[in-house]
């Protein structure tokens, strides 16, 4: 009998989508003969997943979990919106934000790898619920935040349910003060990001690519003027720019904090805390956000798949026009 070795079970994951089980019985059963265990996996209707692959999924849901001084947000993609409304989808996403952060993985194939509770991994979960519902799913992304002694805040914008939405927030404070003055304080600074999006916590941990870039339009904007002008131009644009990006010096949006930058919150409210407290971290999660959508025209595809010749387009003017 022919070994089933590591690399051929991976080869048949990528080939099929199949779970890793049901990959390594697959090549048992044929042998270790890749095109024969794919047969087999169809048979047994395990590599429907692999149909599904090359679909884009943009939509989703956004999952955010705090566990003691650890919080998670974690990107689970599907096709349409409408599974992420789906019991079975909002399970699967909250339930791999709790084993990211149990495990503070943040590696997606890593999560993927991981026990799954009731069986199997994250990925064969992954993997059972596109053959059951039959759209495509990607775990995308996943990011966590820790402090030694503090509490880690979390806001979900647009939630369908506890910890689930569009948005996903969580920030880091860290200190040795109350925690149920820390607890609100790190709630609200999430909402802030959450309408807000910074891009760094400051200006040390922006991309020095986007840095260079603001500074490279400031200048051309003041093209002609004395050398040593246009750098005290720049100078001052960065200043703004960074009020503008950067979370510890924007103005904060809440109207209790009127006039006050993030950065002046936070001490403020290390009297009340009974400590000092820094804001050392924070991750912003858009779904769907940097992948390319697929635009559709619904009327084309409506006539394409019913043979009906001059679908009109419902949106249009009465010009007329058809599609």
């Amino acid at each position: 009998m022919a070994s089933v070795t590591a690399a051929l079970v991976k080869d048949l994951r990528e080939k099929t989508g199949a779970g890793m089980m049901d990959c390594k019985n697959a090549l048992t059963e044929t042998e270790g003969d890749i095109e024969a265990a794919i047969d087999w996996l169809r048979k047994k209707g395990l590599s429907k997943a692999a149909k599904k692959s090359g679909r884009i999924a943009a939509e989703g849901l956004v999952a955010v979990a705090v566990h003691g001084h650890d919080g998670v947000v974690v990107e689970v993609n599907s096709e349409t919106d409408f599974v992420a409304r789906n019991e079975e989808f909002q399970a699967l996403a909250r339930t791999i934000a709790l084993v990211a952060v149990e495990k503070g993985l943040t590696d997606v194939e890593a999560i993927k790898g991981a026990h799954y509770p009731g069986g199997g991994t994250v990925g064969e979960a992954i993997a059972n619920l596109i053959a059951t519902i039959g759209e495509n799913m990607t775990l995308r992304r996943a990011a966590v935040v820790h402090v030694p002694h503090g509490v880690v805040g979390q806001y979900v914008h647009n939630a369908v349910a506890d910890g689930l939405g569009k948005i996903g927030v969580i920030v880091a404070l860290e200190s040795t003060g109350d925690s149920l003055v820390l607890a609100p304080l790190a709630r609200l600074i999430a909402l802030h990001v959450a309408a807000a999006n910074p891009l760094a916590l400051d200006s040390t941990q922006l991309d020095p690519a986007v840095v260079e870039r603001e500074k490279a339009v400031l200048a051309d904007k003041n093209a002609g003027k004395p050398a040593n002008v246009i750098e005290k131009i720049v100078e001052s644009g960065l200043k703004t720019y960074y009020k503008e990006v950067c979370l510890l010096d924007q103005p904060s949006i809440h109207a209790e904090h009127a006039n006050k930058t993030i950065s002046q919150v936070v001490k403020d409210a290390e009297k009340a805390a009974g400590a000092p407290v820094k804001l050392t971290a924070f991750v912003r999660y858009s779904l769907g956000e940097g992948i390319e959508k697929q635009e559709s025209d619904f009327a084309a595809e409506v006539a394409a798949a019913g043979g009906v010749p001059n679908v009109k387009d419902p949106d249009a003017k009465d010009s007329g026009e058809t599609v």
